[in-house]
């Protein structure tokens, strides 16, 4: 099964466009995990910047940075590190070195507080030309800013800043992505972004163009980073699958849907056709059947009427004969009126014009009460395998490959998580206390499509939706109404959300065998 994931995501990555574009959503989310570095001296009482870098969270508790950025604190057991989030007011935390490699200027540390951070996710495989974008901390902001040493202890928002991917080589002996996104001192150590917010790189130096020649910077690369990570026994969240934006991903949807009309159109109008075709056959051939039934009727009951009169005959010269031929005029007499009434009665019952449309209409229901084709009835309830569908989805962090679950029609899952029913959708709302995304699952049991979109908000907003969450409590399965009263009850949190999510993974379910 691995295997046939890596050969569509080989196949995506030819079919779909070079590179997304930065989308500025994905970019904030995966800001909320960049912090500020600070290597912070005391003198008494007093607690002072030395300097600062930047860094981001490839774990909750654990944040990779530059070798350079932590050196000081490293030779001097006087200083320590200080970890500073981008959001939530918090006062900085501090952190203990984990590894160092000055090799490839990399370093991981780990908070020793109570802060815990939303790990960004790292991009595996080829870098693709385009967009990137560099996120973190520059000296040179704070000063223009007017930003005193007080001011650093205290969370702000990255700076973000957009270029293009120049190409990978190897520098200083190690592996580096050359960019032109604007980096100054305090990015060292910050995520080099792709166009789904996933780490292509970690920020570390620049040219010095002189004023004259166009800057450059560099990143180290994953090549460096990944196998840095497993070393310390890191299980960093790494995405495998080309970056999609949702603006192809809709307009690929659409196309989607578009093709499918047509063919449902083209499919409609040909069984039209075979319809009217099979019509003019039945017709054809139940008007040559009547005329026959016709034919075949008045015949016989011309022959019986001579019969009929030929036995009357017999019975009249019997009754002539007077003694002796009463026993013969019975018989022929009896034999007479049968032979008329049944005549008559072929006659009268000879199949008409409108016996033609009872037996196409006849016809026409046997053919129709033929069984439908394989993959026409809905899923519908039981156990069911879902396989994530490369090609509908846009994918940025790690998700699972298959799911199994089961489902009910009145909107039971696994026979404990109740769905809400709401504007002719199935969905469920997620929103967990210890990650900082809203999850919306949707399942359309007619088409067996199940599909989640996740949206990555920042503190505040989950704080928003956590509220929300907490207004109501979901009504159990089997509870009267529950499904659309979870429908309504649901609303409330999605009201709160984004208009588009980060990341939609659709899946195609089928009934497990």
């Amino acid at each position: 099964m691995t295997r046939l994931f890596t050969l569509a995501a080989a196949l995506l990555a030819l079919i779909l466009p070079a590179a997304a574009q930065a989308d500025p959503a994905d970019i904030d989310a995966a800001a909320r995990g960049v912090v500020r570095v600070v290597i912070m001296g005391t003198d008494g009482d007093e607690v002072f910047p030395v300097s600062h870098g930047t860094g981001f969270a490839v774990g909750p508790r654990r944040i990779v940075t530059n070798a350079h950025v932590v050196r000081e604190a490293l030779q001097d057991d006087t200083l320590r590190i200080g970890i500073v989030p981008s959001e939530g007011g918090e006062a900085a935390d501090y952190a203990r070195p984990v590894a160092v490699s000055p090799g490839n200027d990399l370093a991981l540390v780990e908070i020793t507080g109570e802060l815990r951070l939303p790990p960004l996710t790292i991009a595996a495989g080829a870098v693709r030309d385009g967009e990137v974008s560099a996120v973190g901390y520059p000296m040179n902001v704070d000063r223009a800013q007017g930003l005193d040493m007080g001011d650093i202890f205290r969370s702000q928002p990255p700076v973000k800043s957009r270029g293009f991917l120049s190409g990978q080589r190897p520098s200083r002996l190690f592996d580096t992505i050359l960019h032109t996104a604007p980096i100054a001192r305090g990015n060292s150590g910050g995520p080099l972004l792709d166009g789904c917010g996933r780490v292509i790189g970690v920020n570390s130096f620049g040219t010095d163009s002189g004023g004259s020649d166009g800057e450059f910077y560099f990143a180290v690369s994953t090549r460096e980073l990944l196998p840095f990570l497993r070393a310390n026994d890191v299980e960093a969240r790494i995405a495998d699958l080309p970056c999609r934006s949702l603006e192809d991903l809709n307009e690929a949807e659409r196309a989607r849907i578009e093709r499918q009309q047509d063919e449902a159109r083209q499919q409609l109008a040909a069984r039209a056709q075979e319809t009217r075709e099979r019509r003019a056959r039945a017709e054809d051939s139940a008007r040559e059947s009547v005329q026959t039934d016709r034919e075949n009727a008045m015949a016989l009951a011309f022959v019986l009427a001579l019969a009929a009169f030929g036995a009357a005959a017999v019975a009249w010269q019997a009754r002539q004969a007077g003694e002796g031929g009463e026993r013969r005029m019975m018989i022929a007499g009896t034999i007479a009126a049968v032979a008329a009434i049944v005549a008559l009665a072929l006659w009268f019952t000879r199949p008409g014009l409108d016996e033609v449309e009872r037996r196409v209409a006849a016809a026409m229901g046997e053919v129709d009460e033929s069984p439908d084709a394989p993959g026409a009835e809905a899923t519908g309830d039981g156990m069911l395998t879902c396989t994530l569908d490369l090609t509908r989805s846009r994918v940025v962090g790690a998700p699972d490959r298959e799911l199994e679950f089961s489902w009910r029609e009145d909107g039971c899952v696994n026979g404990r998580t109740q769905y809400g029913f709401s504007g002719g959708s199935w969905s469920r709302v997620f929103v967990p206390n210890q990650e900082q995304a809203v999850s919306v699952n949707l399942f359309d049991p007619a088409t067996g499509t199940f599909r989640t979109d996740r949206y990555l908000l920042g503190r505040t907003d989950m704080a928003a939706a956590r509220q929300a969450r907490g207004k109501y409590s979901p009504p159990k399965c089997n509870a009267e109404g529950a499904a659309s009263t979870l429908g309504d009850l649901q609303s409330g949190v999605t009201a709160l959300l984004p208009s588009a999510p980060n990341e939609r993974l659709v899946y195609s379910c089928e009934a497990k065998q």
